[in-house]
């Protein structure tokens, strides 16, 4: 009997200690950045609520609002070096969520088939 229940202690303290282990284990979330494009002709990337104009190097997690099938969200690292990802395509309309890093320089985000009117700019430092 105290065989049994000294057995069951140790596979108690050996399933909290993997679950603890598991738990520290696990990268911390990434922060949440909300890009909508249209319906109109607009496009916008917050954080928290409050346009990005600056964010630090790192790994975020956009989460795209694509409310119309003629645009697209698309982001570049202008400088430097040059690095283009889009997010959501033309024909698309929807919500999707890519997590990306973001090194240090200027970024832009826009819509590709009307890059002159929808575009915004930030910089990572």
């Amino acid at each position: 009997m105290l065989r049994t229940i000294l057995a069951a202690a140790a596979i108690a303290a050996v399933a909290t200690a993997t679950v603890a282990v598991g738990a520290a284990a696990r990268p911390a979330m990434s922060p949440k950045l909300n890009g909508t494009v249209g319906p109109g002709f607009t496009i916008s990337l917050k954080q928290s609520g409050k346009q990005v104009k600056t964010l630090k190097a790192g790994t975020y997690t956009f989460a795209i609002a694509d409310k119309a099938t003629i645009h697209n969200f698309v982001i570049e690292k202008e400088s430097p070096g040059h690095l283009e990802k889009t997010l959501t395509g033309v024909g698309f309309q929807g919500t999707k969520t890519v997590t990306m890093k973001l090194t240090k320089g200027k970024w832009k985000f826009y819509c590709a088939p009307h890059q002159s009117s929808m575009f915004g700019k930030f910089t990572v430092t």
